[in-house]
C-alpha cells in the first residue's frame, strides 16, 4: 500500500498523483506480488484494475510491467469485498457482501499462496480491527498531504508489528515490511 509520510493513502478526494512509482518500484513489488495467488480488492479498487490489467500485455505500447502483471490478474483468484456490486460471473472472481471478516478467515486457510490487498483502504479499514492482516507491505513516499484517506483508522486495540525489512529507492519512497507479532 502506498502512503504518505503523515500516514493517508489518497488525497481529500481520492487524488494519488503523489504516489511514485517507476520501474524499479514495480519490479521490487512484483516480486512480492508473484508470491500471492489470490488478489483482495473493494470495489472501486477491483472496478479500476478490471478495466486495464485483463487486456494491459495485449496492448501495442504495453511495458515490462504491464505485461507482467497482467499475466499475474489474470491467472489469480480475485475476491471483491462490496455491498453493491453483484456477482457478475466473473472469471476468478469472488465476491463477498456478507459475513466479511468470517469469509475472510476461511479464505485464509484455504491451501494456496498469499493473499495481498491492491490499495483499497476501505478493505484495510474492515479487516485491520479485526486483526486479519498479517503482514504490511508500505510504501512510503515522501510527500506531507495534511489530509486525505488515513492509512490506519478504526483499530480496535494495539496491535504489535516486528519490522521484517526496509528498502529505500532512488526515487526517495521507502518500502517498510512488517510481520504481526
Amino acid at each position: 500500500m502506498h502512503t504518505s509520510l503523515d500516514g493517508f493513502v489518497a488525497g481529500p478526494n481520492g487524488e494519488m498523483d503523489w504516489i511514485i512509482v517507476d520501474d524499479e518500484i514495480f519490479d521490487y513489488a512484483g516480486n512480492q506480488t508473484n508470491k500471492s495467488d489470490t488478489g483482495l480488492y473493494g470495489r472501486v479498487t477491483y472496478q479500476l484494475m478490471e478495466s486495464y490489467w485483463p487486456t494491459a500485455a495485449d496492448k501495442p505500447n504495453a511495458t515490462k510491467h504491464d505485461i507482467q502483471h497482467s499475466t499475474w490478474y489474470n491467472k489469480v483468484s480475485k475476491v471483491v469485498l462490496s455491498k453493491t456490486m453483484k456477482d457478475a460471473n466473473l472469471p476468478n472472481t469472488k465476491i463477498i457482501s456478507d459475513n466479511v471478516c468470517n469469509e475472510i478467515m476461511k479464505l485464509k486457510q484455504e491451501e494456496g499462496k498469499e493473499i495481498v490487498i491492491f490499495g483499497s483502504p476501505s478493505v484495510v479499514h474492515t479487516l485491520m480491527p479485526e486483526n486479519l492482516i498479517d503482514d504490511y507491505w508500505l510504501f512510503v513516499n515522501p510527500v506531507l498531504l495534511g489530509q486525505g484517506i488515513p492509512l490506519f483508522k478504526n483499530i480496535a486495540a494495539q496491535t504489535k508489528l516486528k519490522l521484517v525489512k526496509s528498502n529505500s529507492f532512488t526515487s526517495g519512497v521507502v518500502c517498510l515490511h512488517y510481520e504481526k507479532i
